[in-house]
Formats: structure tokens, C-alpha cells, sequence
């Protein structure tokens, strides 16, 4: 509960996991039907490149500073870069950098909405106030995985669940292999996108078994900014996505080498089949 998302934000693994769920966004949009967002870690909404935080450990100079810099023309891109240049009037200057809520809210169609949950006091009391007058939007200050039992299934039927630890606790991925196998259970037809760090190969490679024992469409998409030789360090990142849009695995795979040549990342990238098949229609 002390982790603080600020002195992260914009960094290669926020890069990569937002421009993921651009994706995974634009397709729930491509059906008219209402779609619920549940938001299980959510942060502030937004962070400011210039305060404090994110100025003590200048993460975003590796990450989304440097993917702004260079060419960003990827149409697999292009919904990511729009919300970025839609928060900064004065782009190409990048001030203020939109979370996972902020994200998502600036995607929702007026028959969408967002369950956004975060434990954190602090961050909870900044997240209600950014959405305080918005009626799409739901905030509540609680623990994620009690969420994933609250909030589940949404009335829509359809959606994503965003699960992005902090990965303070040392059980973290146990907790979620604990909790996932109920949460997929009651919301069969929703996607779930789960981040993860890759520090070790082993328990990442534990994590996406735990995934392939939920008999679902699943892939991995894996981006190693370091070749994962050093278990002290933040090697890379994954994102396990459950029941993933149809052809998602395609569209990764070009869009996470154009990243890892943007940031400069020499670990490489891995779009990993890890449920059988791995894309579905969607629902």
C-alpha cells in the first residue's frame, strides 16, 4: 500500500502496456453494445512528467519521451499517441501523462462505463476527485481482488478487466493465480489483461502456466528491455491477456518490435500462445 505509480509513470512498461490496451479498447468499440471497463489498480488517472516523482527517478526519458522523439507513425500506435497529444495542448511538449483510467475514460462511448479501484488512500481520494462529476465513471477505494469478486460479472456482459500489481507483496503471483480462475468463471465473455514484471524466467514461467490452466484463448505478449539475465533488475514486462480480441496476436506482433526499436530495448519481444488458441471472436 506505500507503492506510489508517480515515480514510475511513462516508463517503457507503462509504453507498452498502454499502447496494448489502446488496442484492446479499440475493440470493444468496434460493437455497438455497452462495454464495462473494471480497472483493479487504477492510480491517480494522470501524472505530471514535471512534479516531483517523476522527476526524482526520470523514468519517462527511456520511456515515452524517447518513443515521442522518434517516429511514432505506426498505425498501431495512433490511438495512443492521440490521447497523448489530446492531454498536452502544448504537444510535442509532454507534460501530463494519462493512467490506465485516463486512458480508458477517453475511449468510452456514452453507453460504456469504468469500475475503477484503488487501496490506496491517497491515490483514491486523487482518482474521485479527477472523476468527480462524471457519471460513466465509478471510484472506489478497495482492495483489487475483493473487487474482482464485487464487480464481476458487469450488467454489460462484455469488457475488460485490467489487473496491474504493483508487485509489492512477494506473493503477488500466486495471489493472482489464486484469484483468476473464479474471476475468468464469472465473467466468461470479458477480456482480462494482467501485467507482470519480468525480473526471473521462473516464476513468469509458473505465472503463464497458472494461465493455461484456465482452459481459455490466452497469449503473452513479452517485452524485454534487457535480456532477463539479472533477477535484481526490471528486466521486461508481459501482459497475459485472456479471451483476447480476434487477431490480437497479429497486431502485437508488429507493434512490440516498433517499440522495443523506439525505446531502444535490446531484450527483444515474445507474443506467446498460452491457451490453446489464441485469439477468439470477441463476444
Amino acid at each position: 500500500m506505500n507503492y506510489r505509480h508517480g515515480f514510475h509513470a511513462g516508463n517503457f512498461a507503462d509504453v507498452v502496456k498502454h499502447a496494448i490496451l489502446t488496442l484492446i479498447l479499440g475493440h470493444l468499440r468496434a460493437k455497438e453494445t455497452p462495454f464495462c471497463v473494471l480497472d483493479t489498480h487504477a492510480g491517480i488517472g494522470r501524472y505530471d512528467l514535471t512534479g516531483e516523482q517523476a522527476v526524482r527517478t526520470g523514468e519517462a526519458k527511456d520511456g515515452v519521451l524517447k518513443l515521442i522523439a522518434g517516429d511514432t507513425a505506426a498505425p498501431e500506435l495512433a490511438a495512443y499517441i492521440d490521447l497523448l497529444r489530446d492531454l498536452n495542448p502544448g504537444w510535442p511538449d509532454l507534460r501530463l501523462y494519462p493512467g490506465s483510467p485516463a486512458i480508458v475514460r477517453a475511449l468510452l462511448r456514452p453507453q460504456d462505463r469504468l469500475v475503477a479501484v484503488e487501496l490506496h488512500p491517497e491515490e483514491a481520494r486523487d482518482l474521485k476527485h479527477l472523476f468527480r462529476s462524471d457519471k460513466q465513471v465509478a471510484v472506489h477505494e478497495a482492495d483489487a481482488y475483493t473487487a474482482l469478486k464485487a464487480h464481476l460479472p458487469p450488467k454489460e456482459r462484455r469488457g475488460l478487466v485490467l489487473i496491474d500489481p504493483p508487485f509489492e507483496q512477494p506473493d503477488e503471483f500466486r495471489r493472482l493465480s489464486h484469484a483468476l480462475p473464479e474471476a475468468v468463471q464469472r465473467f466468461r465473455t470479458g477480456v482480462f489483461a494482467i501485467w507482470y514484471p519480468i525480473k526471473a524466467v521462473a516464476p513468469v514461467e509458473q505465472f503463464r502456466a497458472e494461465i493455461a490452466r484456465l482452459g481459455r484463448p490466452a497469449l503473452a505478449a513479452e517485452f524485454y528491455r534487457y535480456p532477463p539475465d539479472n533477477a535484481e533488475r526490471l528486466n521486461g514486462m508481459g501482459l497475459a491477456i485472456v479471451n483476447p480480441p480476434w487477431k490480437l496476436d497479429e497486431t502485437l506482433e508488429r507493434l512490440l518490435p516498433v517499440l522495443a526499436k523506439a525505446l531502444g530495448a535490446t531484450g527483444g519481444t515474445k507474443v506467446i500462445d498460452i491457451g490453446g488458441t489464441a485469439t477468439s471472436p470477441p463476444p
